[in-house]
């Protein structure tokens, strides 16, 4: 692990509809707040991506709240996950971020990289320990309108649950540990109404 870098530790899920109350209650119960989740998220891959260093140029990703008319956009800059074998319990992987005032999507082409991806996620988002918990529904873009289209009532919902600011590891400040361990909790808390997982991708 590169002790220069810092981290985002994560877990994922996917659950029926019909499991949304139960999984709710639980949460609300063991967090420490909820709120409305309203996120506009674009993914962008390199512009020019060399063929030998795909891996270490990953990718971008730029997410605006829209349940705040004042929010600016935050982009997020994602590197390869760190081995499955180093970290079987939790997906580890450096990133970085940064607040743009203005047009943020027009700032990341400028930085060199293309828009691979559009989405909406409208759900809940709950905070404990360090960590935020985002339960929520895609929604897609249309193509024509570039408007979301609301999720059908039987689409699954996805749940992330993920360290709420990048964590630094050293030997004497062990924070990717810590947060695994914070992460564990909630995978436990969960347990028999929700299945979380490590996901081996570059980003979600």
């Amino acid at each position: 692990m590169n002790k220069g870098h810092h981290y985002e530790v994560s877990l994922y899920g996917v659950f029926s509809p019909v499991d949304l109350k139960a999984i709710l209650d639980r949460m609300t119960l063991h967090s420490e707040s909820s709120a409305p989740l309203h996120l506009r998220e674009v993914v962008f891959d390199p512009l020019v991506r060399q063929a030998d260093a795909a891996a270490e140029q990953g990718i971008l990703q730029a997410q605006k709240d829209m349940t705040d008319a004042n929010a600016s956009w935050v982009l997020y800059s994602y590197l390869k996950a760190e081995s499955s074998r180093v970290y079987p319990e939790a997906m580890v992987r450096p990133w970085a971020i940064c607040h743009v005032m203005g047009d943020g999507l027009g700032f990341a082409a400028a930085l060199g990289y293309i828009r691979r991806s559009e989405i909406y996620k409208r759900g809940f988002v709950f905070r404990r320990d360090g960590l935020v918990i985002q339960i929520f529904q895609i929604e897609h873009v249309d193509s024509k309108t570039r408007l979301s289209i609301p999720a059908h009532v039987d689409s699954l919902w996805k749940v992330e649950v993920k360290t709420a600011a990048p964590v630094r590891n050293t030997q004497e400040l062990p924070l990717v540990k810590n947060s695994i361990a914070a992460i564990l909790e909630v995978q436990l808390m969960m347990k028999g109404l929700l299945d979380l997982r490590r996901e081996d991708i570059l980003a979600s």
